[in-house]
């Protein structure tokens, strides 16, 4: 017997096919956000919010001029999407709840018993189907009165997010045990306050991204304590916050100049929202180029918020969990010339580096994604270097198609390499990483890209009334990851 293996390995090895087994507490989910799949955005008692708002002002900035008023028309079909979830037979269902739904003018006078009744009665099928709901509290659709106040940019938002999180504590906790309190901050502050390509569509670059990191930041430190103190010893769940990057990779490895560069970029990217949470203020290196640049600006104070000791304190280690989300990779290059651009101020001037991508990278439907697995894992490296090896639960991570076929060979790839590098980083790297959750469960409106960019293992017809959902080839094959807890990993 013992020859037989070694021919075996010798001589058979490179044709044979080896799955490799993910541990026993690994957890499976997909994802979705409200207002990309509920759809039902003024029925029922909901009130507007912020995307409601810039879709319907501003249908240009959308590429195909839609918006999320029906989406997936998920507020009408939740039964039958709980019966895709059951039939995948993942652990998780991340979602989020829409703040406008339950409070629709924003404020907590106000309780629309219909919101609330329709996320009781998901949150009861899930748990009748054995999904556990991972439930993030903001998914971007702030109610429309916060945005008329100043939105991310008001410190006095981050009190109103505390009260709304308190109100869903009581509402919903003894159906839900993870607790998101924010998605993807970084997105956001970049996105819809610097380059004002999302929603409300603000481009004060180099300014507001500051300012809405650090509102960001107080609330979900608010949010956390206020579980923690008052709802924890009897709901025993946990809270965390979710945080996405992109892996910056020296261009060229043997340059110091690129080294540091690429390590700048994972600072300004992820340690601006994970350093204060799990070290405590801001990283050094933020601190260090945003004070420079102001001064030599002419501004009277940073453009970077200080956080005061007290701050400090009560933001650091509100986490139980590390959410990441991770879709692609940059090759980064210094750029010191960008140190003396000092007008208009810009967050990508402050880190001083140079985005490039590797012509052999596979695309995918949308400009800003490619294949390269590789990448997950080196992020995770990070990640659990950086911040004292946390718990790290894989909150979205997934690539998009054009709608044109459910015959998504390329969603196959690209997702198998990457959950066999978390694989790896687990197994070979001892990195602590007990879930996987796929963006997304089904097509939805993806921002502003529309319906232009779909992401889901389940097609949706948006052209129909019923909004058809017909499973795509990828459906079956992560069916089987999560029925056998394998994955075949020969070639990736």
């Amino acid at each position: 017997m013992y020859l037989f293996i070694l021919f075996c390995v010798l001589f058979l090895g490179p044709h044979l096919v080896f799955s490799e087994t993910f541990p026993e507490y690994f957890k499976f989910a997909v994802s979705t956000s409200a207002y990309q799949v509920e759809g039902a955005w003024n029925l029922s008692g909901k009130g507007p919010s912020v995307w409601d708002w810039y879709t319907h002002t501003y249908p240009e900035k959308i590429a195909d001029g839609s918006n999320g008023d029906i989406a997936c028309d998920s507020y009408n079909k939740y039964e039958e999407d709980i019966s895709f979830l059951q039939d995948l037979g993942v652990d998780y269902y991340r979602m989020s709840i829409s703040w406008p739904r339950i409070f629709p003018s924003g404020y907590f006078n106000e309780i629309n018993l219909e919101g609330v009744e329709y996320y009781l009665n998901l949150f009861k099928l899930l748990k009748a189907a054995g999904i556990e709901p991972l439930v993030t509290l903001y998914h971007w659709d702030l109610p429309l009165v916060y945005h008329n106040m100043g939105g991310w940019t008001n410190p006095l938002l981050a009190d109103w997010f505390g009260e709304y999180a308190r109100r869903c504590y009581e509402l919903f906790g003894s159906y839900v045990k993870y607790w998101i309190t924010l998605n993807e901050p970084q997105t956001t502050c970049t996105n819809a306050y610097s380059y004002g390509t999302f929603a409300p569509g603000y481009s004060l670059n180099g300014v507001a991204t500051y300012i809405c990191a650090y509102v960001h930041l107080l609330a979900h430190a608010k949010a956390y304590h206020i579980y923690h103190d008052e709802f924890y010893a009897e709901q025993q769940g946990k809270v965390s916050i979710v945080l996405v990057t992109y892996w910056g990779e020296p261009n060229n490895s043997s340059s110091e100049a690129d080294v540091a560069a690429a390590k700048n970029f994972l600072q300004f990217s992820m340690g601006l929202l994970a350093h204060p949470i799990f070290i405590g203020n801001w990283p050094q290196v933020v601190i260090d180029e945003v004070d420079q640049k102001s001064e030599l600006q002419g501004y009277t104070r940073s453009r970077l918020p200080k956080f005061t000791d007290e701050q400090v304190a009560y933001i650091k280690g509100t986490a139980d969990f590390f959410g990441l989300n991770y879709y692609s990779t940059y090759m980064i290059s210094d750029n010191t010339n960008a140190a003396e651009i000092l007008y208009p101020p810009s967050y990508g001037t402050d880190i001083k580096i140079t985005l490039g991508l590797n012509s052999s990278w596979p695309n995918s439907a949308s400009s800003w994604l490619y294949n390269v697995p590789w990448g997950l894992r080196k992020l995770i490296n990070w990640v659990s270097n950086q911040y004292n090896k946390p718990e790290i639960i894989i909150t979205e991570n997934g690539y998009s198609d054009d709608g044109s076929s459910i015959d998504d060979a390329g969603r196959i790839h690209y997702l198998n390499g990457h959950m066999c590098e978390v694989l790896r980083a687990i197994s070979d790297d001892g990195c602590n990483v007990t879930g996987y959750t796929q963006w997304t469960m089904m097509d939805n409106f993806e921002w502003n890209a529309g319906y232009t960019e779909r992401f889901g293992l389940i097609h949706v017809d948006f052209g129909s009334d019923n909004r058809t959902r017909t499973p795509k080839s990828f459906y079956e094959w992560f069916k089987n990851v999560v029925k056998t807890n394998t994955i075949n990993c020969t070639g990736f």
